[in-house]
């Protein structure tokens, strides 16, 4: 890495240290406090919810599949009828196939794009619709995350909280104040916000260029803090009235790793034990800088024929930010679910584009999406407490809840689902002719793109490799399938898991019981977290990015 990719680097790790614990400790508040504020007492009112009824595991699913099923419909009718709402920019109702996949992007917290931004939705589709889930799917994967936290620090209990309290707590008092302060920081930025219809301007060849205003900086904001992705502009982060400066990128890359590596703090704190919030957090930093680094070496070394030739690998990469800006912001979007880009992945080196897929093949738990990396990496820890149970014929503990027949059902399930949908799309896609007539490339590298959007979709991810075309009907209801199952699915195993560990009576601990906030047991749950990878998508990274690479 150059001298000021590590300076970014490194101010980008001392500010998360600075936040860590007083905005864990004040999620930790907002979670477990037991009083309502006047603005949430207005919106339970609404819902006809009693904010002091706690819900079963069973219940509080049904009450977010529910809200994500409302969410889906409202998404996808505000888009149908988009030219006869006001602040439409002039759009049209945009077509049904493209309108249920970004439906089901949005909801599901992806934010996959087949559309550019600015040539179709209006300003009020993208603040009624599309930024208004940027906040809510952010905050229910918070709530699944709290009530699976609820689950392993609570005995004997039926119930893991109330669904629609966590969902409201979340948006209203942790989502909306740190995204209305960082829009602030983004003006100042530079990033525009405005209700401007589109501007026509001539440019010094004499040409005229068609420039969108709208409602860029709110959006922006909380695409990034709720890890949410996408773009108000086709090139997404790479536009200068999204991202203008080399701090506004720092900043942008602030606010996709904020709460998620904030909430261990949260986690330790609602067990009763920092000490394992600390070990959960060692695991996410460890697999973070090693993508960071690795994909900041493979992108500076330039390790393919035309980089090589020019001495750097900057196609594809905005001038404005560099190689290691751009590989560093890479990676901090494909370890979360964000999957907003300033650079063209497609345009990265064989090695580099497979660190931005491989992070996305972790399961995005390093940190991870908001809430999503905070269970999925729990899901991780019970599945190394199991391994480790095994090689000492004991069975295994974690948090003073034993792991047995039932909890290793979901937690192997939640891990499954994600490979079956990523391999399973993949191969159909390269199976039928419909799939193949999309590729941009031939060969390991347009193998990659296909790998690369049903990775980006089943993982909720959102970013797009390029090079493929996927605004048609067939990839927009494949991926669109991805998304709902990948998103949901394991949501339902992860509250069922919940439900189980609550209702347990804690076991003592003992001497034959495994630490785990010890350095072992971080190395553990790291070496199990890769080679559950390894072993799940090694097959079809060597005939995508690595066979590229050796070639």
């Amino acid at each position: 890495m150059t001298t000021a990719g590590i300076v970014f680097v490194v101010s980008l790790a001392v500010a998360m240290i600075l936040v860590h614990r007083p905005l864990g400790d004040y999620m930790y508040r907002v979670y477990t406090g037991a009083r309502d504020t006047a603005a949430e007492r207005v919106v339970y009112r609404a819902l006809g919810v009693r904010s002091g009824a706690e819900q079963r595991w069973s219940v509080y699913a049904r009450s977010l599949l529910a809200f994500s099923v409302i969410s889906i419909l409202v998404v996808y009718g505000l888009q149908r009828v988009q030219e006869h709402l006001i602040l439409n920019a002039g759009m049209a109702a945009v077509p049904d196939h493209i309108a249920w996949n970004t439906a089901i992007s949005f909801v599901t917290n992806t934010n996959w794009q087949a559309y550019s931004g600015e040539s179709t939705m209006g300003h009020l589709v993208q603040m009624a619709a599309l930024a208004v889930q940027n906040f809510v799917s952010a905050a229910v994967g918070m709530a699944v995350a709290i009530a699976l936290v609820r689950g392993f620090a609570r005995n004997r209990a039926e119930t893991v909280g109330n669904f629609w309290v966590d969902l409201v707590r979340g948006s209203l008092r942790i989502l909306l104040p740190i995204a209305f302060a960082g829009a602030i920081v983004l003006v100042a930025g530079g990033v525009i916000q405005n209700l401007a219809s589109a501007h026509e301007l001539t440019t010094l060849t004499g040409g005229t260029q068609h420039i969108t205003g709208g409602p860029v900086a709110s959006q922006e904001v909380i695409k990034e803090l709720g890890t949410n992705g996408g773009g108000f502009y086709n090139v997404n982060s790479a536009h200068p009235f999204e991202n203008p400066t080399t701090w506004t990128n720092w900043f942008e890359i602030f606010l996709i790793l904020l709460i998620p590596f904030a909430l261990p703090r949260t986690f330790g704190r609602m067990v009763g034990q920092v000490r394992q919030g600390y070990a959960i957090l060692a695991v996410m930093a460890t697999l973070a800088v090693a993508s960071i680094v690795l994909t900041n070496v493979f992108e500076i070394g330039g390790h393919a024929t035309v980089p090589q030739a020019v001495g750097a690998a900057l196609e594809g990469k905005d001038v404005r930010f560099g190689v290691s800006n751009s590989a560093t912001f890479a990676a901090a979007t494909t370890l979360t679910s964000t999957g907003a880009v300033n650079s063209f992945h497609d345009s990265f080196t064989p090695l580099g584009g497979m660190m931005t897929l491989f992070n996305m093949m972790l399961g995005e738990v390093a940190p991870g999406g908001v809430g999503a990396g905070l269970y999925g990496m729990l899901v991780l820890a019970v599945i190394t407490v199991f391994v480790a149970g095994l090689m000492v014929g004991r069975t295994p503990e974690y948090l003073g809840k034993k792991i047995g027949a039932r909890e290793m059902k979901l937690a192997s399930l939640y891990f499954l689902v994600t490979p079956v949908l990523v391999l399973t799309g993949t191969a159909v896609a390269m199976g039928n002719a419909e799939g193949r007539a999309a590729m941009l490339n031939s060969g390991p590298h347009g193998f990659s793109e296909i790998l690369y959007a049903f990775t980006s979709a089943s993982n909720n991810n959102g970013s797009a490799f390029g090079g493929v075309t996927v605004n048609t009907p067939w990839y927009d209801v494949a991926l669109g399938l991805c998304m709902v199952l990948g998103r949901f699915l394991p949501i339902i195993f992860v509250l069922a898991l919940a439900g189980s560990l609550a209702a347990q009576a804690p076991v003592p601990v003992s001497a034959g019981t495994l630490p785990t906030h010890r350095p072992q047991f971080v190395g553990l749950v790291v070496g199990v977290t890769v080679v559950l990878v390894a072993l799940t998508f090694l097959p079809a990274l060597a005939l995508g990015p690595l066979a590229e690479g050796i070639s």
